[in-house]
């Protein structure tokens, strides 16, 4: 057996490790038995010498098979799906998309992660709801998907350990941005899921992991090749994240924003991508014959309240009080007599006359983070209550002085620097500039597998 430091080298020079090499690397990063130095000499051995597609299949099904592989009963076979979104500023999607699936008859075993960097983490969202459990057992993941059909939770100790360990020395060695690093630990978790089916959501724009269309378009094209060399049925979409999605950024204004979308009064963007990423899995799963049936079921699923009933339903499972659940699912909920509201609230005002061209999501995101919506370091505390909320769309003529942005802020206010980026980050023009404008789409491209 080749040692680690051996291992290390034939990367380093540009070598590609064996099926059996990477075993050994995958083995000791579980057991612990190689050194935290090893571990960060070789991702960035991978950061700078690559992966070919054959490497980057082994390293995926090594990480996720070095813990607990998910398994479940006969008769859902081919309804298990999942989601996943590389991230974005305000980017709700799973709360909604979740219940919709399983109104539709689909299993979502949705595992999700917290909030890093300027991005939002699902999992801080819902626990802004007071009781929210997003740690479940195997065995209370089943019985909640045979009572209710969707649960949203977060990585379990035992599931693919490989991958927390590598993710955390990803962090500290300026390696997450290696391609064969991110398919090995996005597809090894949902590999781990036993999903029948997987569709990506993957980011480019200016608050993407990937600015430009060409490389967000590389990466979906491996982690589809990936999925589906390990037995996943994984199709992509490639969706532009400048602006916010939807009108809400943070955690609780994004439950409410996420309920009032499930009560059928949902922003046109994020119903877009609800209903393109849940009609591709409901034909990817052969429930639907066609793409747009399959839009149109998850739309009815939304507008009907079939989803809101799913979503009410998993809260109680996984913990939050009936009441509570049945209080913010209501027809005219108080949303605040359940969620924390921000002790201070601010309107910024326009600063002349003109037609909204832009809001820059990165701005808006990286000041409220600052502002304690995100954390400073991986399992640090967020403050739920901390976001703001969009009063204007795009397109839209304002008036100097009138308000385009309403924030939500506890203790300390935000300083003039603070107050003067979220300023910059609103575009206003003439009309001229309004149809010199291209309003892009914001479902670019579709990616299916053959």
């Amino acid at each position: 057996m080749a040692s680690i430091p051996h291992l290390i080298k034939k990367k380093r020079d540009g070598g590609a490790l064996s099926d059996e090499e990477i075993r050994t690397f995958i083995h000791a990063v579980s057991n612990k038995s190689i050194e935290e130095s090893q571990t960060g000499a070789m991702l960035m051995a991978i950061w700078m010498k690559g992966m070919d597609q054959q490497e980057v299949v082994t390293f995926t099904r090594e990480m996720m098979s070095s813990g607990e592989v998910m398994s479940w009963p006969a008769e859902w076979a081919g309804l298990i799906v999942d989601k996943h979104s590389t991230g974005g500023v305000g980017d709700k999607v799973s709360l909604v998309l979740a219940p919709a699936l399983a109104a539709c008859g689909c299993k979502v075993p949705m595992i999700s992660g917290r909030g890093l960097a300027h991005t939002g983490g699902t999992l801080d969202k819902l626990e802004s709801i007071p009781g929210f459990n997003v740690h479940q057992s195997s065995a209370q993941i089943l019985e909640i998907l045979r009572s209710v059909g969707c649960c949203i939770v977060g990585q379990s100790e035992t599931l693919v350990p490989a991958d927390r360990v590598l993710y955390a020395q990803r962090d500290t060695t300026s390696t997450v941005d290696s391609l064969p690093l991110i398919a090995g630990s996005i597809i090894s978790k949902k590999g781990a899921e036993s999903l029948s089916a997987l569709v990506l959501d993957v980011k480019f724009g200016r608050a993407a992991l990937y600015e430009d269309l060409s490389a967000a378009r590389e990466l979906a094209q491996l982690l589809m090749k990936v999925g589906n060399a390990l037995g996943v049925h994984t199709a992509a979409l490639l969706s532009r994240m400048d602006a916010p999605l939807g009108r809400c950024v943070g955690n609780s204004v994004e439950v409410i924003e996420s309920l009032e979308t499930l009560k059928g009064n949902g922003p046109d963007d994020l119903m877009e991508l609800v209903t393109t990423l849940g009609g591709l899995l409901l034909k990817m799963t052969g429930l639907v014959s066609d793409l747009s049936e399959g839009r149109r079921q998850i739309s009815d699923a939304v507008i009907g309240g079939a989803a809101l009933a799913k979503f009410q339903a998993m809260l109680q499972a996984q913990g939050v009080a009936n009441e509570t659940a049945r209080s913010l699912c209501s027809a005219h909920s108080d949303y605040h007599s359940v969620l924390r509201k921000s002790e201070h609230q601010m309107q910024l005002k326009a600063p002349a006359d003109g037609v909204v061209l832009d809001v820059a999501a990165l701005t808006l995101a990286e000041v409220l983070h600052k502002l304690g919506a995100g954390r400073s370091r991986a399992g640090g505390p967020v403050n739920h209550s901390v976001g703001a909320e969009l009063l204007v769309s795009m397109g839209q003529r304002v008036r100097k002085g009138e308000s385009w942005l309403q924030l939500h802020y506890e203790a300390p206010p935000p300083s003039l620097d603070q107050i003067s980026r979220l300023q910059s980050a609103l575009t206003l023009g003439s009309h001229d500039a309004l149809r010199s404008h291209d309003t892009p789409t914001l479902v670019e491209e579709l990616l299916l597998p053959h």
